[in-house]
């Protein structure tokens, strides 16, 4: 299991930080910990609390290369309330916590795929064991855990 050191998401999108890092030698990740430690970080849940920023929909639908309709579907919002979010500029707590979803999801594709592109193409491709795309399939949390472990199986190599 990869270890992952702290994000200051004060500073970072929190989209883009479901995204697979460049790897570091041992010395330098052992460094950055215990430099980001020292410092107390405003947990993710009071962001998702307060709810995340268009900016971060944008972001995701950049990565996935969806338009904000099909973003929206993927996050369980109709056209009318994103348009409602769009002038508020702002999303509310269950919305935050699917569009992270499935930032994780991408991230966890890059990592078994190795590319943005590649992890896109799986992420959206249909009938993969799941009689649907994963995206859709992940609308619900127990539906993107089983995403997450279809690209575990995936990544150790079993098929089935």
């Amino acid at each position: 299991m990869k270890e992952y050191e702290p994000i200051d998401y004060r500073e970072q999108p929190i989209v883009r930080s479901f995204l697979p890092k460049a790897p570091q030698s041992h010395s330098e990740t052992n460094g950055a910990l215990m430099e980001k430690t020292a410092v107390l970080e405003p947990p993710i849940v009071k962001r998702l609390r307060e709810g995340l920023s268009l900016k971060e929909f944008r972001t995701l639908q950049k990565l996935l290369l969806v338009t904000e309709v099909e973003l929206g579907g993927y996050i369980g919002v109709s056209p009318a309330t994103l348009h409602r979010r769009k002038k508020s500029k702002q999303f509310n707590t269950p919305e935050s916590e699917r569009i992270l979803r499935l930032a994780r999801l991408f991230g966890r594709a890059m990592e078994v795929f190795g590319s943005e592109e590649a992890a896109r193409e799986w992420l959206k491709a249909t009938d993969l064991g799941l009689g649907e795309s994963p995206l859709s399939y992940a609308d619900t949390e127990f539906g993107a855990r089983e995403v997450e472990k279809l690209l575990g199986r995936i990544d150790h190599g079993i098929f089935s």
